[in-house]
């Protein structure tokens, strides 16, 4: 009976595997107007085109979405500290700067606001992953060049990891792209939703690059 049992144990424990490196997951998604559905029903959106993957694969990641339209770093760190204590999430993703960039806000603000919305999450013991954004070049080179390279540099000091930006592959086929050629269109929701899943999996399995930091 013994031997059963122990069996029994060791076949549970294959099957299982594979989702305990995915367990416990509760994604935080900070963002602006891309991942807040902009113009859709929210079950339109990518995130929740997302989550509903991951419950039919029955992986349990948990996407908390807490993005609004026309967010910018500054109103979202406004909001964070509510945010975490709400929901404890074991990651947070920061798609923010757009609007900072659109307004023509200061880069140099920009990079301090990204650095405490990083610094706060992992605080919060979160690991932080922070997408990387761009914007039309009709700001000038010299902002626009600052501007995309901010969110590498500030994640590289910061222990986070960083993603690309996750619109650019559906951003130029604009039957893609709603009436203002800033938004996704319910189309391209689906792309954007397997675009994010390859990103979030590779950030998932990557070395924890805070941890790491925090040990140096």
């Amino acid at each position: 009976m013994n031997a059963l049992i122990l069996r029994i144990l060791l076949v549970l424990l294959v099957v299982t595997k594979p989702f305990m490196a995915w367990a416990d997951n509760q994604i935080l998604i900070l963002g602006d107007s891309l991942s807040a559905a902009y113009g859709l029903k929210q079950h339109q959106g990518w995130v929740q085109l997302l989550q509903d993957t991951y419950e039919e694969q029955k992986k349990p990641i948990k996407l908390i979405n807490a993005s609004i339209s026309g967010e910018t770093t500054g109103g979202a760190l406004r909001r964070l500290e509510g945010i975490l204590a709400s929901h404890q999430p074991s990651h947070v993703l920061i798609e923010l700067g757009g609007n900072d960039g659109l307004r023509g806000f200061p880069i140099p603000k920009m990079q301090q606001n990204l650095t405490a919305l990083i610094k706060q999450s992992q605080a919060a013991g979160a690991e932080v992953a922070v997408m990387a954004i761009r914007i039309p070049p009709n700001y000038g080179p010299r902002y626009t060049q600052m501007f995309e390279a901010s969110f590498a540099t500030v994640a590289e000091q910061q222990g986070a990891h960083l993603l690309p930006f996750f619109v650019e592959q559906v951003a130029t086929d604009g039957s893609l792209m709603q009436n203002d050629n800033i938004h996704p269109n319910a189309e391209a929701q689906p792309l954007l939703r397997d675009i994010m899943a390859e990103h979030i999996e590779a950030w998932l399995a990557a070395p924890q690059l805070s941890s790491t930091n925090a040990a140096k």
